[in-house]
């Protein structure tokens, strides 16, 4: 094993419109499996983009002792699968070789990989995808099947250090449990870039990224979450003092100053009546207001140190604010029928699970489960109006909010509150900021391009035009709603959607985020087509 590492120098980044993202990183990235968190925006993925050398620092150095290979979440389906897999200038090399090619440039770049067809078959086949071959168009592949590809790339590399950002989005909960065991195995240095708890907890140690810099957590999530809570609670229990300080000090010096304005008040009125002179009750007074300057200024003082150390105690507090979300939907009865799919013959859907038979009732909360690839997305998009039942009769009586995992509904150039405002005109824009603000869009965020903001920041959007509509939706389809959303996000969907009063159809491979969701069915597709269980 290699003693590899990634190391950040006084590392700052500043964005094109100016605003500083992070400033003075300093921090070792070495064996130990790092998974790295923090709130939507707060820079993840372009410290993972720096770390890989993708992007320059604005101020500080990034020294790396390896090789790097990084995975953006964001997979550029172009070219073939040896495109996604980093294998296509070796492949097309070997296959000149092979052809008779002499020039060394073809050596070169097949170097000590001229196995590297037979390993790309072999990893491809040990990751479900035997059907696909290296000249396989890759915009032929679905999400899942891209990421597994590009994962590929990954174990292929022989990299000295991977940079992972995302991976398990879009994998189905078979890649997912497999994407966790082959990171088990790899024996060099990882950072994963991730939200996902179960994936999280695999890890050696956590590094958190907010606007107080980098902290780094011994052990997997769950001692990073008790360790987030302790501190917390500490934060608080500090500012609380900080204040009940101030308070208190202010008080006292209140009252000095009342002591001396008294004392102030009695020695003049003593001049008067002793019948002193002029010129002595002058150089009195002269010295007792001196006295009281100088007490002001001391006080002055004390009070701006008294609010220095509430400000940095609130500090503390204030890049975890508690992110909200308010479902805002009416109660529905519970044997109200919202949606009813009868002998429906799903489109795209292979024949395991092409047809279904289904009956959404008020307040039904059901999880849709199955491997990629079953129709899942598609039985959302039917039950939304985007797509027609092949056969069957597919009636939707209930207001419906869909958001798909591409958000597809948002148009890049226009922002959060212009949508805001197409959903519900009655709330008043006002009202309507202060939701945004509650789920961590603040004024600026609001007005910016939503093709400028993050993918989770692009997902609150969404979320927001579904839970503060007008009217509110009665049934919600969401699909793969935790993909990008940070941990305090995905803490607030999951309470929102555990009080959501209405009827909820959410497809997830996240099994934790399922959990939390007080689901009243699963909806499960498998090789003996569709079955609901409670």
């Amino acid at each position: 094993m290699t003693n590899t590492c990634l190391t950040l120098e006084s590392v700052s980044y500043m964005l094109a419109d100016g605003r500083i993202l992070f400033q003075n990183l300093n921090e070792v990235f070495d064996q130990r499996r790092t998974g790295l968190v923090g709130r939507n925006g707060a820079g993840k993925s372009v410290l993972a983009r720096l770390l890989a050398g993708e992007l320059m620092p604005s101020a500080g150095r990034i020294a790396r002792s390896g090789a790097v290979h990084y995975l953006s979440q964001q997979i550029a389906q172009h070219g073939t699968v040896a495109t996604l897999a980093g294998a296509d200038a070796t492949l097309a090399a070997l296959q000149r070789i092979e052809n008779g090619s002499a020039d060394p440039a073809d050596f070169d770049a097949v170097g000590e990989r001229w196995d590297l067809r037979d390993r790309l078959q072999s990893e491809l086949d040990r990751s479900g995808l035997p059907h696909l071959r290296p000249e396989t168009p890759a915009a032929s592949l679905s999400g899942g099947e891209a990421m597994r590809v590009s994962l590929i790339a990954a174990w292929l590399s022989d990299a000295a250090f991977l940079i992972l950002d995302e991976p398990s989005n879009h994998l189905d909960r078979a890649n997912r449990l497999a994407l966790m065991a082959q990171l088990q195995r790899w024996p060099n240095g990882l950072l994963v870039v991730s939200h996902d708890r179960e994936l999280l907890e695999q890890m050696t140690r956590i590094v958190e990224l907010s606007p107080l810099g980098l902290r780094s957590y011994g052990g997997g999530y769950t001692f990073y979450a008790e360790c987030k809570e302790a501190e917390r609670e500490a934060a608080q229990r500090q500012l609380d003092q900080r204040k009940l300080e101030r308070k208190r000090d202010t008080q006292a010096m209140r009252e000095q100053q009342e002591k001396q304005e008294r004392r102030l008040a009695k020695g003049a009125s003593d001049g008067r009546d002793a019948n002193q002179a002029k010129i002595l009750l002058g150089g009195q007074k002269n010295r007792a207001q001196g006295t009281a300057g100088k007490l002001r200024q001391q006080h002055a003082a004390q009070q701006e140190a008294l609010s220095q150390l509430v400000k940095d105690a609130a500090q503390q507090i204030a890049p975890n604010a508690a992110i909200a979300m308010h479902a805002l939907a009416a109660p529905q009865a519970a044997r109200l029928r919202l949606a009813e799919l009868k002998d429906v013959v799903l489109p795209y859907a292979p024949p395991a699970t092409r047809h279904i038979s289904l009956t959404i009732s008020g307040q039904q909360r059901i999880g849709v489960v199955g491997p990629n690839g079953c129709g899942k997305s598609t039985l959302l998009k039917l039950l939304a109006g985007q797509l027609q039942a092949l056969a069957g009769r597919c009636e939707v009586r209930a207001r419906a909010a869909y958001l798909d995992q591409q958000l597809t509904q948002l148009a890049p150039q226009r922002s959060a509150i212009d949508y805001l405002l197409d959903a519900n005109r009655e709330a008043g824009a006002s009202a309507l900021r202060t939701h945004l603000a509650q789920m961590g869009l603040d004024a600026q965020l609001a007005a910016a391009p939503v093709g400028l903001l993050s993918g989770g920041e692009r997902l609150k959007v969404a979320l927001a035009c579904a839970l503060y509509a007008h009217p509110p939706a009665q049934l919600l389809l969401l699909d793969e709603p935790s993909n990008h959303l940070d941990l305090d996000s995905l803490a607030a969907l999951e309470a929102m959607l555990r009080q959501y009063q209405g009827a909820l159809l959410v497809v997830s491979h996240d099994e934790v985020f399922m959990q939390a969701l007080n689901l009243t069915h699963r909806l499960q597709a498998g090789a003996d087509g569709w079955r609901v269980s409670e």
